[in-house]
Order: structure tokens, then sequence, then C-alpha cells
């Protein structure tokens, strides 16, 4: 019995119909309907890819970015409490596993102070600060918060208490860069190998914009900019840019070769809008690179001299990891000139117990370590490496190692789309007046593996290869005719 199944597919309805094919009486009916606000309804009716779990899934990614905070911030306050850096109106207030009261959260650098008032710590780095301050000849008001960008510039030349470091350390816990997990690790990453490309940030005058007269695909004409230091940038546009005199920011690729040296003179340029995250990031670093300090170090000197600047949005956007990376490591190597605890190896076995209580195979691999892997790379900086699919990968039903089937390769691996084209070939018939003559054709059982070439002298009555006939045809004296008469019958998953 043949049924119809019928829909009606409406802007924010679905309405199905059952008919029977025979009777042509409808055997059931009914309709989906579609909630939608109406800037989701106008955004479907525009065409719009509309996801119902969009808003769902990014909850879920601020959720586990939380989670994971708090993580790691449990465990650096457990290291921190085992190491008597913590404050004393901060520690006491920590449960055994570094948990923090839910109802209240206490401040590292702040207790109560008479009459119950919130008073700051670390009065005394604060007032070297105000120092610095007056002798730029900036007498305005300057919060207590800013203290913290003094002290991480600081603590790469001199000696800072334990419970500043402390504070640094909670900071750096907040603030850890933008990292593009690649699924490899930093050893990797590090071979000249792997870095095939280098960017860079300049920010160059425009000289002259020519019009190639180079159509556009969608419109437009292709222009030739060219740029101060003698670079040209072609760049579409519907217009003429109006950038002739101007100074705008570009972002220049250089592919790099084995060695790390430059392919070519020229590089490939960029030039994003000012709101692009990535012209921001490249910009950001170029300046923290061109001032040849750390990033605590360049936001610092930044307040000094311009207080009036917003830190989180303006100074500093997007940065790369590896750069607060680097500063963590500079500001514990030049500590542990002063601090003791950081080369207590007694102290470091201590807490990697109490982190690893568990896991003696991880906690003998680290044992050899110190300080400054334990809080940068152990805890403040860990990433978690990406979960293996392996599994989703289907078995092999022909082969099998040591009992077990092994894993297909990818459709798109090089040796299986040469098993597809010999597939082809071997599939194929090849008729003449109503003979197969395909068995003749592959006369040579080893044809398919190593293909015979072709030979412009050979005898009409010669067995020749398939692939034979189709190099050279028509180089071939008197060529045999050849009709496809049926489509081949491929099994290729």
């Amino acid at each position: 019995m043949a049924k119809i199944l019928g829909l009606d597919i409406g802007t924010n309805s679905i309405g199905w119909a059952v008919i029977d094919n025979e009777t042509k009486r409808i055997d059931a009916a009914g309709s989906r309907i579609i909630p939608m606000d109406a800037g989701r309804l106008g955004d479907f009716e525009k065409g719009n890819t509309v996801s119902f779990t969009a808003d769902r899934t990014a909850a879920r990614g601020m959720r586990r970015l939380r989670e994971r905070y708090l993580l790691r911030r449990e465990r650096l306050l457990r290291v921190l409490n085992i190491m008597g850096f913590l404050p004393e109106h901060y520690a006491s207030q920590l449960s055994r596993y570094g948990k923090l009261p839910f109802d209240s959260e206490p401040k590292l650098a702040w207790r109560e102070g008479e009459d119950d008032k919130p008073e700051f710590l670390f009065k005394a780095s604060f007032d070297e600060m105000i120092a610095d301050f007056h002798k730029a000849d900036n007498k305005l008001k300057v919060p207590y918060d800013w203290t913290i960008y003094f002290l991480r510039q600081k603590s790469l030349t001199q000696p800072i208490s334990k419970e500043e470091l402390s504070w640094i350390l909670m900071q750096f816990n907040q603030k850890r860069g933008y990292y593009q997990l690649r699924g490899k690790t930093d050893e990797e990453l590090d071979n000249t190998d792997e870095k095939n490309e280098e960017k860079s940030y300049h920010e160059l005058k425009i000289l002259k914009v020519e019009n190639t007269g180079e159509p556009r695909k969608g419109g437009g004409f292709w222009y030739n900019i060219t740029l101060e230091n003698g670079w040209v940038y072609k760049r579409p546009s519907l217009l003429k840019p109006d950038w002739e005199g101007k100074t705008r920011g570009f972002i220049a690729t250089f592919k790099l070769d084995k060695d790390g040296n430059h392919k070519t003179e020229m590089p490939s340029i960029s030039s994003p809008s000012e709101d692009d995250w990535s012209l921001r990031k490249i910009k950001t670093e170029h300046d923290i690179q061109q001032s040849k300090t750390t990033i605590g170090a360049y936001i610092y000197q930044s307040l000094l001299h311009h207080p009036e600047r917003k830190i989180i949005g303006d100074l500093v956007q997007t940065v790369d990891r590896s750069l607060y990376k680097e500063e963590l490591h500079r500001i514990l190597e030049t500590q542990r000139q002063y601090i003791p605890e950081l080369n207590d190896r007694e102290l470091y076995a201590r807490c990697i117990a109490e982190l690893y209580p568990a896991n003696e195979p991880y906690r003998n691999s680290i044992a050899n370590r110190d300080f400054c892997y334990l809080l940068a790379n152990d805890i403040l900086f860990y990433q978690r490496p990406l979960k293996t699919k392996k599994h989703l990968i289907a078995d092999c039903p022909f082969e099998q190692r040591n009992g077990k089937p092994i894993k297909c390769i990818a459709k798109s691996h090089p040796i299986y789309q040469e098993f597809r084209l010999w597939q082809f070939l071997t599939n194929l018939r090849i008729y003449r007046n109503d003979s197969d003559i395909t068995s003749t054709l592959f006369a040579q059982p080893r044809c398919i593996r190593r293909p015979i070439q072709p030979s412009l002298h050979a005898e009409r009555n010669r067995p020749v290869c398939l692939t034979t006939l189709f190099q050279n045809r028509e180089e071939r004296p008197n060529p045999i005719p050849l009709e496809l008469c049926q489509r081949p019958q491929i099994s290729c998953r």
C-alpha cells in the first residue's frame, strides 16, 4: 500500500499529512509550531541560519570556563597555603581543599582594619608607586588596584614579599592570554618546522591607490595600494579607497622555509578593520615587543605616562598566552634568588603530594621539577589535551593486527584515492560489436599495479592493457573504438 507524505514548510510552522494513494484519503495530519521571537523570526525570513542550541552552547561554554578557573584557583591556593605565602586573614577562610566560603569571597589584598573598614595590605608598595607618579609629574588620584602592575614590574628585578607574589599569581590565574590548541605540545610548537609563517604589524603611509582594471567577481575592481616601504597591497573594492596620504595598520605575513628564513621578499599583506580582533592582537603584541618589556611592565609604564587610559578593552585587549607565560617565568626565576621557599625540595615534595595523592606515576614524573614548573605549567597555564576520537573511526573489515582490526584511513588519504581510481578501472566493462573484451584488455594480471607504457607500434591483435588504450589514444594507428555500454558498478565507501 503506497503512502504519500505531504509537507507544508512555513516560516514558523511545518504542516504534514499522510495520504493513502489507493483510496485517496488522508490517514493522518498535523502541524508543528516552531517557537520564535520576533528577532529570530526576522532572521529566519531573511534566510539566515537560526540555531536554537546556540544560546545554550554559549552558556555551557561560559560555565566550563568558570569551573576550570575555579579549579585552577583551588589548586593554586592549596599549594600557596602549604608554602605559607597567603595572608593570615585570607588563609583562615580556606577549606581543606582550597575552597572559599560560598556566601562571601575575601580579597587577598584587603583586610578588615579599624572600625571594620577595609585596609589595603600592601601600603608600602603603593607608596613607592605614588612616588613614581610624582616623578612623572602625574598628581592624579591613583587607585590601589594599580599596585599590582607596579609589583609585576618590580618583581622582575627586585625582591617582593611572599604575599605580594601570591597576589601576582592570583591575577595570572584570571588573565592567561589567548591560546589556540592545535593538539600539539609546547615543545612541538617550538620546532622550526611547525612555524611556517611569520606575522608582523606595520603602520605605513599609503602613497598611491591605482585601479588595475581587473574586474572583481561580485562587482567592483581590484586596486593596487602602494605603501611607503615599497610594498604593494592588492585589495578588492566597489569604490576607490580614499586612503592616499593616510596611515593605516597592516599585517604582513611571510612564508618561512625549514631554516626559518623568508621564502619571498614580498609578504602577503592584509588590512583588517579597526574592530577586527586579530588586528588588535597583533598590534598589541607589536607594541609590547617594541617596548622590550613584559605585559605587566608595559601596562604600568603606559599608566605612568597616560593615567587616563583604560587598561582592559583599550590598552590590552587580546594578547597571546606565550607573553604571559614568559613574564611569569621571569618573575619566578628572579624571586627564587630572594625567597628560599621556592628552592625547598622538601616543601616541593609536600605540594605535589597534596595535589596528586593517588597518582604516583605522575608524581614521580615531576619530582625532579621545581616550583617554577609547578606554578606556571602545571597549575596556572595547564591546558587539558584534546580528547581522542579514534573510537569513531571505522574498523577495517579485511585486516587485523594482534587479533584486533586496524582503523580505516580517511577518504581524503592519497592511498585511498588511488585505490578508488584502480577500482573504477577494474569495474569497467568494455564491449566491441556486442562482445565483452574486458578480459582481453586486462589480460596481464599485473597491469593494474604496474601500468604498461603505450607502444606506438604495437600490433592490432596484440592484447594491451586498459590504461594503454586511454593514454595517447590519438597517436596510435587505427585506434580501437570503445563503447561504454553500461554504468560501472563501483563499491567503495
